[in-house]
């Protein structure tokens, strides 16, 4: 198959999905074409079948701010034509699913289109109720929906009530290449022997509650000794540091910024933190499970059905920031349940979360499409 795949390329779960399963198809024998607006964060090495199409900015008097939605439409009938694509991948309704409906209609032909919803699209119309029809239509127009989890195929279809199937294909993890191999003189460089270390992983969007992350280390940090290892960039991120500051944890907090391969920071760490508002799945939950990193996060969205209470993590309510301290304490203070959820963690990637399972998925899904066109 020749597949036409569009994501953000900005820093997130979504374009970190796309990426890994364009290489997985792509090592399948499939060419996979990216069409995006910048370069993936993570497709940052060349791979045989992979290959990236940028949408350019077009700056013209008349625009205020450049058409990037129609400069993508153009760019998705031009690289059908030229390439023979297949079908579409759309990750979001909004613009990519949109844009392939009228490229297929600008074009010279009409594919296939899989729109996978990660979570943005329902958030996007809960905040602004004027996308509510565009986005509806977008998800309609297409030829197959899915979800990465069965929390957010419910959210969606209570929201939009499209009355069509909504396909659940989880997010996944490729356990050969996420597991845990710690790094000595990397934990050295970041705690000393007798410290703990936390990690949290996000785009810092105030619905990843990062400021929760500060609040929770501080009252772990009064109970034993710890550091805190911050990854990732975004809008909350001053906010985060005046907090670190004022509790005067500067000292106790590395800030590591936007990493491409997280796995080395995994390794090393005893504690992932995700006090989410809502997670439509958890792929930094996923990711730290791999490495045998126990998560304590919210009990909200769809990461319940990533991290299992009590088998791979503990979860709380959001915004219950004294449960959450206690719960991570009760983890770390005690090396034995310490050891039983790094191990139930690992063992829920490795098993539930395994690649080759859901990839397969996804190739079935996009064989289904092209009988039906």
């Amino acid at each position: 198959m020749k597949i036409g795949v569009l994501c953000h390329g900005a820093y997130g779960g979504s374009g970190v999905v796309a990426v890994e399963l364009g290489r997985h198809m792509a090592r399948k024998g499939h060419q996979v074409h990216f069409i995006c607006t910048e370069k993936p964060f993570r497709l940052n090495r060349f791979e045989p079948n992979v290959y990236l199409h940028q949408v350019e900015a077009y700056d013209y008097p008349l625009f205020t701010v450049p058409p990037y939605f129609l400069m993508e439409v153009n760019k998705i009938v031009e690289v059908s034509q030229a390439f023979k694509l297949d079908l579409l991948h759309a990750h979001y309704a909004i613009p990519h699913a949109a844009s392939a409906f009228l490229a297929g209609l600008a074009g010279e032909n009409r594919l296939p289109v899989v729109t996978t919803l990660h979570g943005t699209d329902v958030a996007l119309v809960g905040r602004h109720r004027d996308f509510y029809a565009t986005t509806r239509f977008s998800l309609l127009a297409g030829s197959r929906l899915t979800a990465v989890s069965g929390w957010l195929a419910a959210e969606t279809e209570r929201v939009f009530q499209l009355g069509c199937p909504i396909e659940v294909i989880y997010n996944f993890i490729n356990p050969e290449e996420y597991r845990r191999n710690s790094d000595p003189a990397l934990r050295k460089a970041l705690a000393g022997e007798d410290e703990k270390i936390i990690i949290h992983i996000s785009n810092f969007r105030p619905l990843k509650r990062v400021e929760d992350v500060v609040h929770i280390f501080y009252l772990i940090t009064r109970a034993l000794p710890a550091r805190l290892v911050l990854v990732g960039d975004g809008p909350a991120m001053p906010a985060v540091k005046a907090l670190v500051n004022e509790c005067g944890l500067e000292n106790m907090v590395h800030y590591m910024g936007v990493q491409d391969y997280v796995q080395p920071l995994l390794s090393i760490a005893d504690l992932l933190l995700l006090p989410s508002e809502k997670e439509s799945f958890g792929l930094a939950a996923l990711e730290g499970m791999a490495c045998e990193v126990p998560v304590v996060g919210s009990r909200s969205g769809g990461l319940p059905e990533v991290v299992s209470h009590g088998e791979c993590g503990l979860l709380a309510a959001p915004g219950d920031v004294d449960e959450m301290s206690r719960l991570a304490l009760d983890i770390l203070s005690n090396p034995v349940w310490h050891n039983k959820l790094s191990r139930g963690a690992r063992d829920v990637a490795e098993t539930r979360f395994n690649a080759a399972r859901w990839v397969n998925r996804y190739e079935q899904l996009y064989y289904s499409c092209l009988k039906k066109s």
